[in-house]
């Protein structure tokens, strides 16, 4: 407050908040310094749309853009819904989803302590929805799992993701689908 004093600076208290950035990485204990007498010291603090904690974590904003996304893919759906051509849809989810995931990367992507790729992403997915399938028999679609194998019962072989029969991969297409990928993924 001296500072902005000095500099004929006038700061607004009610706009204003601090926050002591600490790095992740060094252990030792550090000293806060006194709280400044009329401002509210906070533990994030968003700037130019891009949240960072006191630990320099972006936690905070990757969770802030993935709902916000989340609420423009229903909206997407819902014009998709209404009759908006696909290259339109395109174009509204570039326009807002992209730019908003992409949006002041440069100032957050370096704190990003693991990065998953989209086929991680999708692989984590799929897992959990076949774990589902093969656990509840109510699911939906536990009905069109192929029958148990006889083998994986009665001998002594290495364990599989699943104890199911193969079935046969007809066609190029037929190996696409979401069932048949997991019933071969990682069975040999």
């Amino acid at each position: 407050m001296e500072w902005s004093r000095a500099n004929n600076l006038t700061l607004n208290q009610a706009k204003s908040v601090a926050v002591i950035f600490r790095d992740n990485r060094k252990r030792r204990c550090t000293h806060s310094p006194s709280p400044l007498q009329g401002i509210a010291r906070v533990t994030s603090l968003k700037v130019l749309g891009v949240t960072l904690s006191v630990r320099l974590s972006v936690t905070a904003h990757g969770d802030d853009v993935i709902g916000s996304c989340a609420r423009f893919m229903y909206a997407i759906s819902v014009l998709r819904s209404h009759g908006m051509e696909a290259s339109a849809l395109q174009q509204v989810f570039r326009a807002v989803v992209v730019s908003k995931l992409t949006y002041a990367t440069p100032a957050w992507w370096g704190f990003i302590t693991s990065v998953h790729t989209f086929e991680d992403l999708c692989n984590l997915v799929d897992d959990e929805l076949f774990s589902k399938i093969k656990t509840s028999s109510n699911h939906i679609l536990h009905a069109l799992l192929p029958p148990p194998s006889i083998a994986s019962q009665n001998y002594g072989l290495r364990q599989r993701a699943h104890a199911f029969q193969l079935p046969e991969r007809s066609t190029h297409l037929s190996g696409c689908n979401f069932l048949m990928r997991m019933l071969y993924k990682n069975s040999y």
